[in-house]
């Protein structure tokens, strides 16, 4: 059975950098699921230098919002699909007025039914911080949190990570990366 995992961590903190170390080690034909709508240039920028940074190492996808169908479609040409990021893929929901609960229900039983492919899901922790303080926020936060939750059951492996730093929360701590 192959072992999915979740990473989390806060804004910059280094998680999508230890997400590709572990896909890279993982397999051979590395997927890179990207989940970011550009809707300015600053997003643009974003992105673009991701994509730079990446290089030719991964082929990259670009699915906003239908997840579960990509990753179903990517494991049949990938053996490792580097998921980046949930909370974007949240945000996106959120804005196509998507239920979002039913969007992680459909993810969680994808991730069962893929066992040819290790996926690892990438996502912000937003629950470290203040209560929002608006309706919205609050049930980004929320709906983020009770992701994590959820897929945190099913993932074998999920880290934290901190100033680039990890903490296996449950799993197996991998070995060095560089």
């Amino acid at each position: 059975m192959t072992r999915h995992c979740l990473v989390l961590g806060g804004a910059r903190s280094g998680k999508t950098a230890f997400a590709e170390g572990l896909a890279l080690h993982a397999g051979s034909k590395p997927a890179y699921l990207a989940t970011a709508s550009v809707l300015d240039s600053e997003m643009h920028d974003r992105v673009r230098s991701h994509q730079a940074s990446r290089g030719e190492r991964f082929t990259t996808i670009e699915e906003p919002v239908e997840l579960s169908h990509a990753l179903l479609k990517a494991a049949m040409a990938h053996d490792v699909i580097l998921v980046d990021c949930l909370t974007l893929w949240i945000t996106n929901l959120l804005l196509a007025n998507d239920d979002v609960a039913a969007a992680v229900s459909e993810l969680y039983a994808t991730l069962e039914e893929i066992q040819q492919a290790k996926i690892i899901l990438v996502s912000n922790e937003v629950g470290l911080g203040i209560v929002p303080d608006n309706a919205m926020a609050r049930t980004f936060r929320d709906l983020a949190g009770s992701t994590h939750q959820r897929l945190a059951e099913i993932c074998d492996d999920v880290y934290f990570i901190a100033a680039g730093l990890p903490l296996t929360m449950k799993g197996d701590t991998p070995d060095s990366l560089s």
